[in-house]
């Protein structure tokens, strides 16, 4: 299956190895992006503000799709998901990521700085960008019952 060329947003508090290798994915895969936060000279570096600037964005439809990172992954997460329309799900392996695509349409990927194991990181956004929303009755239900929260 191949990879949809998406346009995202991402923030992070900090400039991290993990940023770096999430970065590097995204040019190696084509993808267009922008930075926010730490990632972007200038710019605030408080997780509270990226979390909220990035997820309005994404809200906006500036952008199909946020990945926002900070220490452990939650704060960023908790933030964007108080924004209406967006579903970040924060994820710490393939499984996850797959799962929170596939039955949660999730349009925010949130990543931990200081927890992700770095040999796990390709896979985790592979399965993000390879997987698809279901097609099922049932659980496409469940995306717009998500959605009209």
């Amino acid at each position: 299956m191949q990879k949809e060329k998406l346009n995202i947003a991402i923030g992070s508090d900090e400039s991290s190895e993990i940023c770096n290798l999430v970065l590097k994915y995204l040019d190696e895969n084509h993808y267009s992006y922008q930075k926010f936060g730490a990632l972007k000279k200038g710019d605030d570096s408080n997780w509270v503000k990226i979390g909220h600037k990035v997820a309005a964005k994404v809200a906006a439809k500036e952008f199909d799709q946020g990945i926002l990172l900070c220490w452990t992954g939650t704060g960023i997460s908790i933030v964007a998901n108080k924004t209406k329309g967006i579903r970040a799900a924060l994820c710490f392996d393939k499984g996850v990521a797959e799962g929170a695509r596939k039955w949660n349409d999730a349009n925010i990927l949130a990543i931990s700085n200081g927890y992700t194991e770095k040999k796990k990181l390709k896979s985790i956004l592979d399965a993000w960008f390879l997987t698809k929303p279901s097609k099922i009755v049932e659980e496409k239900q469940d995306i717009e019952r998500i959605k009209k929260l």
